[in-house]
């Protein structure tokens, strides 16, 4: 092929025994230049179709590009010029063999597929082409020897001149070519990158770029300058958005569930067919079919069930077909890189050789350093590579799963909201996507630990031989103990999140009832119960740090055990065996290959087990029923009917008895609907079928046109006033003033901090339960839909607002009239006015018309009435007078200017015309002050004080104590290695093994200390992380402090927050922190380890270690800056997905019934890509930093290695191994330190932000010991207000000025007042919930400011506002301390109505009360908390509106109870229907903050003041 005589000299004289090496003619013409060509063309298939696959628009053609043609061209016509010369030549008769044709024939063909590609990737817009930059690379090395040899050959008399030109023009225009490809192309036409102004610059990074990961040193720069903030992030790639993501995966799984209903259809359809053919075999009678065998009734079971197997759809399946293909790009690289590890230790092999051999040429040394160091290099790019890969896929999984659950959850029914809690759903999003996200980045560990390990025992068995068989025993036997130890952890590890579940569980109802806890005095019992949790959860933590550190001793000494035996047993097998250092150090390096995937598969086993829990998880949720969008038929129809129910039979879940049954409603268009009945009558229930909420057993449902609903507790969103009430309208001030007139919100807003434009807390908490009914009565108004559902929304407000709103808004003459109205209301005052009235009873309509033909049928309702009905209802004549008089006012705006649409005409005709002088708003936007500020990110490095707080938690003794012993493990395991390299030098001197037995000895001995040290120092750590318990210490001053905290502290901080400190910061604390230092111990003095050695065995080294040092800091340096602020922003931006999340769950009926599910499906979606933004450059700070490490890791290779090659001659080929094989392991100590000392900064600042908590202000003492007032104390029940004035936060304006008055033991009071008067600021004061800014409040001759808020709040009892239920026990919720006995429970709930409702239940007072008390329906609690103040039975009662929720007859049952119990009590009481405080002693009237009027309600009446004209709307006068 190539000519006999030219091959013959390619003997290793001509090449290695010499000092001027070179390759023979024939493999340089043959072998170097296919090499790249080969390459080239077996990608160049994939490469096209991949390029096919991701157009990314086309690039306009730059000079660049076309030099690169033109290049491209004449390398072409280069080569063919050697094919013809090649012809000429024959034709001359002169013989050439073939590979003289073929060379240039493939070399020129192959230039033409590059110039090919080269036009190709413009067109798809490839900027910088990875492919072309390797074939230049290939081809310019591997003609570097040609390029050589010719030159040194080029004095002979047989060169062709012109082939000799022709191939130096090739070498130089391909290395043009290559300096070119190094170049970038303009970004691609109509791209992003154009539009972006902070566009991520990978987008436009170069393939070298993006293989170092050089374009994100920028941010890094930027970083380590000054903290980074969110505007210096980069946009998020537009294939890892939430917006191509999400819609990826639902596509999959919305054909995966096709799939599954198409297969569950056929197996049904078959084993329907089966069964009936049985049948018909079995009619036949035996004998008549000899052939079939009669079907028994189990086999029947079987068929059935695996009808009912077939139906799962898999999300896993979903999730392979989204997110696989680009995983399996990371996984090629995983192969590639797998395969180059194995490259090294036969290098170090060869390296020995070479020391052993004194006549050996040292180029040979030199150019295997080379190698070295060139195999790293390359191991390190492809790694990362193949890291990239994996977490951007992990990110895009955690992002399409969190869309999915979103979505889902906006849609599902309410008997599979049952089955998950908020708290679990949010779980699912956080927990198990985050799960997902970290098993991406080891999955590949599946099938790669295998290979890794059958490739390192195929070169052990070389070099070894069947002793390698002891070694792979031992490791066999560990397996088994490992399993064992992941087992058990696994166990604790759920055990441990069963308790933290929880305790964040019980935390959580803590944060929500936080203001009754303080106005009961429970915070006490509840610490308890919330401390008994953590002290199971710590004992779970003890026994998993116990366990860990068994397994850590295992993982250190499993490569030394492995070493041990299988050395002992090569050399006393055999007296022929020799221990050389070639054999000893090459399989140490490979029992180091080995370590990792031995270790990790345990690993990647238990986490895809856990993965394939979350999987499940997420995938019965995913699968939960969705409620029927069609079950109410919304289509505009033109019956005269607005909405009607025929029929209709409803319950809450399929299985579940019937709520509402045999339910018939016709509402005509435009008419206004009351419904009224009992509590728990279905009157709720009825609404919420209304809006498709419930199961529609039987019957029809239909509604015209769009619907605005309003529920019984409103639901406000964590924003401002004005977005709540626009709900995402466009904002038009006209009729948003009208609006705000409307509700009587107008006052309101200008006592507001900010006007419209104050931000409410979350769930409405710094607006009282009125203003929060008015402002989702507003957001319905707003929304001007067709037909509204209002759940009972005036029971919150005062009677006269009620009063306001109902004409204004919801009466004949309201805002509404022309629409159709459905109103719950327990208020009989309105029910004149109504078109028709619908009573309820048990599920079922018991009568419907209107309120004449009701009186005159003389049933339920008429009966009801006159019980309830003070007075005769307002005269017809004052009606009129009323209706008039508004009439007046409205003329002046009939005149519209949009006579065509009446409903808008009506709309305007009903908003006085008056300009507003200016609006509020305008005036208070200067003192507009966030309530909720934006949690604080500590900037900058994290203090040393803080790493000393937590040294001085595990005690300052025991840390030095655990250095030092990491220390003395490292120092163990130095000296094993040197006596190993002794060991190795014996077979030199004298050719055998003299004392084979002492060497193995010795050595044991070192290597077993070294395991026993490991043990002891995670041991130690282990107890010093619970003992010393930074754990137990930081999360009871936490929690404690939280407690202590005044009331103002949890309306500024979100309660998503203060769980986020609990759950996240505390879980960090107990186990992230102890595992990060153990690393960092230990990666930290195998560096030390190495750079002694290296340096003690060639001084040399020294020179090299300091400048390699310096950059060492100063990329730790860049990176930990960075990565810690990226970190920071990373967490900060989880919280809002969750609490989005979490307060969309809680208002999905609202969600729904305005038809708003995209708008907030988008919200989560930007929420979502807002953290991934700053999750990204995390994930890439790693590779950055991972590239840059590894890179001065090798850089420590190959001087260890050129130092041997120089020293050869003062060095035994053991120190050689010995120094060589050391930095080869340098690389991944280095990498773990750095990336150790990040984590630490970033979870030690978990101490920070617990140890923030710890040291909030709190309120008073909960018990001053010298104060303490009289067990029996208050005796009377006195209270009197001196001078008092009080203020809600610092800074704020005064909510009451400087009240007196006094009130004797015994006498009822009610307190009236328009909302924001300061009638609940007044009770709350009396608790000392708010302190005082002036004056004093004294009871029973006891200043309370003196004494202990415990001392006092335990003698007063209030039934407040909003009933607070907690889950657990009914009694538990009455008696949280355990006071009493069952006995005086049953007395108190039989005096609260209630005893009737927990008799009927299974478990009687261990009645299981839900989350918050939803199982049981608003005016249930509303008696349970009645309940509780029954069982306190305090001299001083408060009533905060307490009977609000309930009708008209319970809330009589209630007055005259608290008349009875409380007889000798001194009742403040807070009312909004002021008949049931007509019989009080006095009524105090505030206005403003100061008292306008107080006196007997008589003597008030007869003075015509406030009190009076209140008493009027009410219709009392």
């Amino acid at each position: 092929y190539c000519v006999k005589s030219q091959c013959s000299a390619s003997d290793s004289n001509f090449t290695k025994h010499t000092n001027l090496p070179d390759l023979p003619a024939c493999f340089q013409l043959s072998v170097l230049p296919w090499a790249p060509c080969i390459f080239l063309w077996l990608t160049s298939p994939f490469y096209i179709l991949y390029l096919k696959m991701n157009n990314r628009g086309y690039i306009m053609m730059s000079i660049l590009n076309r030099i690169k043609t033109v290049l491209g061209l004449i390398l072409w016509i280069v080569c063919w010029t050697d094919l013809f010369s090649s012809f000429h030549e024959m034709s001359q008769n002169q013989f050439k063999p073939p590979v003289y044709f073929v060379t240039p024939l493939v070399l020129g063909m192959t230039m033409l597929l590059a110039t090919f590609l080269i036009q190709y990737e413009r067109l798809k817009g490839v900027q910088s082409s990875g492919v072309l930059f390797i074939f230049w690379t290939i081809s310019v090395l591997f003609a570097i020897v040609p390029f050589r040899s010719k030159i040194m050959n080029a004095s002979q008399a047989e060169v062709s001149v012109l082939r000799f030109t022709t191939f130096y023009i090739y070498f130089g225009l391909t290395l043009l070519q290559l300096i070119l490809s190094c170049f970038n192309e303009k970004p691609p036409h109509f791209s992003s990158v154009v539009t972006d102004p902070n566009v991520c610059p990978e987008t436009t990074a170069g393939f070298i770029s993006k293989m170092t990961f050089w374009w994100f040193t920028s941010m890094a720069i930027k970083g380590y300058k000054s903290p980074l903030e969110n505007k210096d992030l980069w946009s998020l790639n537009k294939q890892d958005s939430s917006e191509l993501v999400v819609p990826n995966l639902l596509n999959e799984w919305e054909m995966e569930k096709s799939k599954a209903q198409r297969s569950a259809a056929l197996v049904f359809l078959c084993s329907e067919q089966s069964v009936k053919e049985q049948a018909e075999f079995r009619k036949a009678g035996p004998g008549t079919e000899p052939n079939h065998v009669s079907v028994s009734p189990e086999e029947e079971e079987v068929l059935l069930s695996k009808r009912k197997e077939a139906r799962q759809p898999s999300f896993l399946r979903a999730l392979l077909r989204a997110f696989g293909p680009y995983f399996l790009i990371g996984s090629a690289f995983k192969l590639l890189q797998d395969l180059i590890t194995f490259v090294n230790p036969q290098l170090l092999r060869m390296l020995i050789n070479f020391t052993k051999q004194s006549q050996a040429p040292l180029w040979w040394g030199y150019s295997l350093a080379f190698l070295m160091f060139g195999a790293s290099l390359l191991q390190t790019l492809i790694l990362h590579q193949h890291f990239q890969y994996c977490f951007v896929t992990g990110m895009r999984l955690r992002t399409g799963i969190i869309g999915a659950i979103y979505r889902k959850s906006l849609v599902i029914t309410n008997e599979a909201k049952r089955s998950s809690t908020v708290g679990e759903v949010v779980n699912l999003m956080s927990v198990d996507a985050q799960r997902f996200m970290d098993l991406t980045t080891f999955l590949n560990m599946l099938w790669s630990a295998p290979l890794q390990i059958v490739l390192a025992l195929f070169f052990l068995w070389q070099n070894l031989g069947a002793s390698v068989l002891a070694g792979v025993a031992v490791m066999v036997l560990l397996i088994p103990f490992n399993a064992f130890i992941a087992m058990k952890t696994r166990t604790y590890q759920v055990e441990q999140m069963k308790y933290k579940d929880e305790r964040i569980k019980q935390m959580n109802e803590i944060l929500n009832g936080i203001k009754v806890l303080k106005l009961y005095a429970w915070e006490t019992s509840f610490q308890e119960k919330i401390l008994q949790i953590r002290q199971k959860e710590l004992n779970v933590l003890r026994k998993t740090a116990y366990l860990s550190a068994l397994s850590t001793m295992a993982w250190i000494s499993a490569p030394f055990l492995v070493a041990l035996t299988t050395f002992a047993v090569f050399v006393t097998v055999s007296e022929e065996n020799i221990l050389d250092a070639e054999k000893a150090f090459v399989s140490l390096s490979l029992f180091n290959i080995l370590r990792f995937p031995l270790n990790m598969l345990p690993q990647v086993i238990s986490s895809i087990v856990q993965a394939s829990v979350s999987l499940k998880r997420i995938q019965d949720f995913l699968s939960h029923d969705e409620l029927d969008p069609e079950s109410v038929d919304r289509r505009n129809n033109t019956s005269e009917y607005a909405v009607s129910v025929v029929n209709g039979k409803f319950s809450w879940a399929k299985q579940d008895q019937a709520i509402l049954d045999n339910i018939n409603v016709m509402v005509p268009q435009g008419s206004l609907l009351a419904v009224v009945g009992h509590v728990g009558c279905g009157k709720t229930s009825l609404v919420c079928a209304l809006l498709g909420e419930m199961e529609k057993l039987e019957g029809q449902i239909s509604i015209r046109g769009s619907v605005a609903y309003v529920p019984q507790q409103a639901w406000i969103q964590n924003a401002t006033v004005r977005d709540n009430i626009l709900f995402g309208r466009p904002y038009v001030e006209q009729k948003y003033r009208c609006v705000l007139e409307a509700c009587a919100l107008t006052p309101d807003l200008e006592v507001l901090p900010g006007g419209d434009q104050t931000e409410i807390g979350e769930k409405g908490i710094n607006l009282s339960g009125g203003q929060r009914q008015r402002v989702s009565l507003a957001r319905a108004l707003y929304s001007e839909a067709d037909v509204y559902l209002l759940d009972d929304p005036l029971s919150a407000v005062d009677a006269h607002v009620a009063k306001h709103i109902f004409d204004n808004v919801i009466g004949p003459e309201g805002a509404l009239k022309g629409k159709t109205r459905i109103l719950v209301t327990h208020g009989i005052s309105f029910l004149p006015q109504v078109d028709n009235i619908l009573v309820m009873v048990d599920g079922r309509v018991s009568e419907m018309g209107s309120y004449q033909d009701l009186l005159k049928q003389n049933g339920a309702f008429a009966e009801f009435l006159r019980n309830y009905s003070l007075e005769d209802i307002i005269e017809d004549d004052e009606i009129i007078a009323v209706r008039l008089s508004s009439v007046s006012c409205r003329q002046m705006s009939i005149m519209s200017n949009d006579p065509e649409n009446p409903k808008k005409m009506s709309r305007r005709r009903r908003c006085s015309e008056r300009k507003h002088p200016e609006s509020p708003t305008e005036k208070k936007e200067l003192k507009v002050e966030k309530l909720i500020q934006a949690e604080t990110t500590e900037t900058g490095r994290v203090k040393l004080k803080v790493y000393w707080e937590y040294a001085k938690a595990v005690g300052p003794l025991l840390s030095l104590f655990i250095c030092f012993l990491y220390g003395c493990q490292s120092a163990t395991s130095i000296g094993a290695n040197f006596w190993l390299s002794e060991w190795t030098n014996d077979a030199l001197q004298n050719g055998t093994q003299h004392r084979a037995s002492t060497r193995v000895g010795v050595y044991a001995a070192l290597g077993l200390s070294q395991g026993v040290l490991v043990m002891f120092s995670s041991f130690t750590l282990a107890l010093g992380k619970i003992q010393a318990a930074p754990a137990r210490a930081t999360h009871l001053h936490m929690l404690h402090a939280v407690l202590r905290a005044p009331q103002a502290f949890f309306e500024a901080t979100p309660s998503g927050r203060i769980l986020n400190r609990f759950s996240k910061d505390v879980d960090t604390i107990d186990s992230v922190i102890p595992d990060s230092i153990d690393i960092w111990m230990r990666t930290f003095w195998s560096t030390v380890n190495v750079l002694i050695a290296c340096s003690a065995l060639t001084p040399e080294f020294l020179v090299v270690t300091v400048p390699l040092m310096l950059l060492y800091c100063c990329v730790q340096r860049f990176y930990v800056a960075t990565s810690r602020q990226l970190k920071r922003l990373e967490s900060v931006s989880r919280s809002p997905i969750y609490s989005h999340f979490s307060e969309t769950i809680t208002g999905t009926s609202v969600i729904r019934a305005y038809g708003r599910n995209t708008a907030f499906v988008l919200l989560s979606d930007m929420k979502v890509d807002e953290n991934q933004k700053s999750y990204y450059p995390g994930i890439v700070s790693n590779r950055w930093l991972g590239v840059r490490i590894e890179f001065i890791g090798n850089c420590i290779v190959l001087f260890a290695a050129l130092f041997a090659v120089i020293g050869k001659e003062k060095l035994s080929p053991g120190l050689v191994g010995l120094s060589v094989s050391y930095a080869l392991q340098v690389t991944m100590s280095l990498n773990w330190m750095v990336r150790m000392t990040s984590d630490l900064e970033s979870n030690i600042v978990a101490v920070e932000r617990v140890k923030e908590y710890s040291e909030t202000t709190t309120e008073a003492p909960w018990i001053v010991k010298d104060k303490q007032p009289p067990p029996d104390w208050p005796p009377k029940g006195n209270v009197e207000f001196i001078d008092y004035s009080v203020r809600y936060r610092e800074g704020l304006d005064l909510v009451l000025r400087n009240i007196s008055l006094e009130v004797k033991g015994g006498e009822k009071i009610g307190i009236v007042g328009r909302t924001g008067a300061g009638k609940s600021s007044m009770t709350l004061c009396l608790f000392r919930l708010l302190e005082a800014a002036g004056g004093e409040i004294v009871i029973d001759e006891v200043k309370i400011s003196e004494i202990g808020l415990h001392d006092l709040r335990s003698k007063l009892t209030i039934i407040p506002q909003e009933p607070v239920l907690f889950s657990g026990t009914l009694r538990m919720n009455l008696d949280p301390f355990e006071k009493y006995s069952d006995e005086e429970v049953w007395k108190v709930l039989e005096l609260s109505h209630l005893k009737k409702f927990v008799s009927n239940q299974a478990s009687k007072l261990e009645l299981e009360c839900s989350e918050g008390g939803e199982n049981l329906s608003v005016g249930q609690r509303q008696l349970v908390c009645l309940a509780r103040a029954l069982l306190r039975k305090t001299r001083i009662l408060v009533l905060d509106e307490a009977t609000a929720a309930v009708d008209l007859e319970t809330d009589n049952l209630i007055q005259s109870t608290i008349r009875t119990q409380f007889e000798d009590c001194t009742v403040f009481t807070i009312a909004h229907r002021l008949n049931t405080i007509m019989d009080y002693t006095r009524v105090l009237v505030l206005d403003k903050g100061k008292i306008a009027e107080f006196d007997t309600p008589a003597n008030l009446l007869a003075q015509k003041g406030i009190f009076y004209g209140m008493a009027k709307d009410a219709g009392l006068v």
